[in-house]
């Protein structure tokens, strides 16, 4: 196989981006393009006159010639468009959220294992170098035992109707860390938000995740705030790293912490008191390091990967297990309990 034959359903905000990304990959055949407005479709055939479009699904999905299907609809059809396009046998690769339910990630994750079909979700961060250097940077060990990660991101931006403020923007900070912190599984999750604009449909939420470790985690997302944030900081022990999306510099590092120092000659313990007790504390303050992350377009990676998946059956970053564990938090903090 020379190429992947792919065709793409929904063309909506984000479905310009793949389309370009998909023409510009040598090892892709963008041949059909699926939305329900004429006018979008309008739009592509303006930009890709080689391509056809429709506004049928079934166009597609019975289409012989096609091997992939990018579904870029609205989150709340993921799963249906991704079973049906797997039973008629197409690899998936489904924008996030995969789907809306941990129930409805592991059908899709069973057709796919069963018809061997790469099932991949579009956490597209995890894709970006900077995103990717972190998770080096943490696993050498350099910034110590993490201690906490907390992040913004906010907008006054895109309001949508399908799906809240968090379903559709915490996905992205939850799958960077959980990318992170190795794809741990939360001892609980806490989330509120409120709903200002629509009835029912919250515009802001604030997420606490507790991990194993004493791991702490905070996601604050929000479409109504006044300036654009995104940015997740880590604190270690030892350092502590600040990635910035909309910063030119991405990744900034301050070796700099604080650590315990007591009585020589004393444990931190003192029976005598039954207490503990900390003489004094040492503030550290080095370096503050901006390293220089080669660019490459995150998604113009991410589509890369989804080829190698299929051609060469490379395992897939944002594969199913991924993708649910980052549905398995968002459905947690949805409901209130544990869906393991």
């Amino acid at each position: 196989m020379d190429k992947i034959n792919i065709s793409q359903i929904g063309l909506g905000y984000w479905g310009p981006n793949l389309l370009r990304n998909v023409i510009s990959n040598e090892r892709c055949n963008l041949i059909s393009v699926v939305d329900k407005s004429e006018d979008r479709l309008e739009y592509a055939k303006n930009q890709y006159p080689d391509v056809d479009v429709s506004t049928e699904i079934r166009y597609t999905m019975e289409d012989q010639n096609v091997d992939a299907i990018i579904i870029a609809t609205p989150a709340t059809t993921h799963f249906d468009i991704a079973i049906e396009a797997m039973k008629c046998g197409k690899h998936v690769l489904v924008e996030k959220p995969m789907a809306m339910s941990v129930r409805e990630v592991e059908e899709i994750e069973k057709l796919s294992n069963e018809n061997n079909l790469v099932a991949m979700a579009g956490h597209t961060f995890l894709y970006n170098n900077a995103v990717q250097f972190t998770k080096k940077l943490i696993d050498s060990g350099d910034i110590g035992e993490i201690r906490y990660i907390y992040s913004q991101r906010v907008n006054l931006g895109r309001i949508r109707t399908d799906v809240n403020a968090m379903w559709n923007l915490a996905p992205h900070d939850i799958s960077i860390i959980q990318y992170w912190l190795n794809n741990q599984d939360p001892i609980n999750v806490q989330s509120y938000g409120m709903d200002y604009m629509q009835e029912e449909v919250d515009d802001v939420t604030f997420i606490n995740i507790e991990y194993p470790n004493k791991v702490m985690a905070n996601i604050h997302v929000s479409w109504l705030d006044p300036v654009k944030i995104r940015r997740i900081t880590i604190v270690g022990s030892e350092k502590m790293v600040v990635y910035d999306d909309v910063a030119e510099n991405k990744i900034t590092i301050y070796d700099k912490g604080i650590d315990k120092l007591f009585e020589k000659g004393t444990s931190e313990y003192m029976e005598d008191y039954g207490l503990y007790r900390t003489v004094n504390f040492n503030h550290r303050f080095g370096d503050i390091i901006l390293p220089k992350i080669d660019w490459k377009e995150p998604l113009n990676a991410e589509i890369d990967h989804f080829v190698d998946c299929i051609m060469n059956g490379k395992k897939c970053l944002t594969g199913t297990k991924h993708a649910k564990n980052v549905v398995k938090i968002l459905e947690w903090a949805t409901n209130g309990s544990n869906n393991k």
